[in-house]
């Protein structure tokens, strides 16, 4: 059977493999949410979390650049308004804002044929549309992943940018390469697909800060 991980239980699972996530608090009220935001200190953004809550941005379910307690309050309580039954929702995310002009992708996919494979991509709201990807069979090694950067079409993005210095390629080739251990774990249920979507360029370190996980039991 398979199973879709809320954004926080994805994280956790891959934070086990080495995937270093930006920090982050699970809410289920506002002004738990407020004393999160306090402790991050501002600004910060919230998200509602669920289960079957895959694409948060085009339903409107992500707040960004909160600056203020009462802010927060109104954001963290129009997100719980919005869930819906079938969201399975487990509260809100609470995380301080990570800025950054470049977005990237990574993730895991299970090819029927050929079994779990490592991918890099561009990221965030482009993904989709700009769609330029590489992948790897997994396991992959580092040459795989360094490679793997060096294919992407895309290389203004890796290089510097805007004031920024280019992507810490070590940090982004540990990202694949924990995701390769995910995606090759043989124990416990088996990943069957990852979305690292956006890993925000922050000063020239990608910083992964969403997450989405699907698993499937062994038999």
């Amino acid at each position: 059977m398979r199973r879709t991980l809320s954004e926080s239980d994805s994280q956790a699972l891959l934070a086990t493999y080495g995937v270093r996530f930006a920090p982050e608090e699970l809410v289920g009220d506002p002004d738990s949410a407020v004393v999160a935001a306090e402790g991050f200190g501002y600004p910060v953004a919230a998200k509602l979390c669920g289960e079957n809550i895959a694409h948060k941005t085009e339903r409107g379910l992500v707040r960004l650049s909160l600056r203020s307690a009462h802010e927060v309050r109104a954001a963290v309580g129009e997100l719980l308004s919005a869930a819906l039954p079938d969201d399975r929702a487990t509260g809100v995310l609470v995380a301080p804002m990570i800025r950054g002009d470049r977005e990237l992708i990574a993730g895991i996919a299970t090819d029927p044929q050929f079994g779990p494979t490592v991918m890099l991509g561009v990221g965030g709201v482009m993904a989709e549309a700009v769609a330029d990807v590489s992948v790897r069979l997994a396991p992959i090694t580092q040459l795989d992943a360094a490679e793997m950067i060096e294919e992407l079409r895309s290389q203004a993005l890796i290089a510097a940018f805007r004031g920024e210095p280019p992507v810490d390629r070590d940090a982004l080739i540990e990202v694949l390469l924990s995701l390769s251990d995910a995606a090759t774990a043989t124990e416990g249920a088996t990943v069957v697909s990852a979305d690292i979507n956006p890993l925000i360029i922050c000063g020239g370190v990608p910083v992964p800060v969403d997450a989405l996980v699907e698993q499937q039991e062994r038999r």
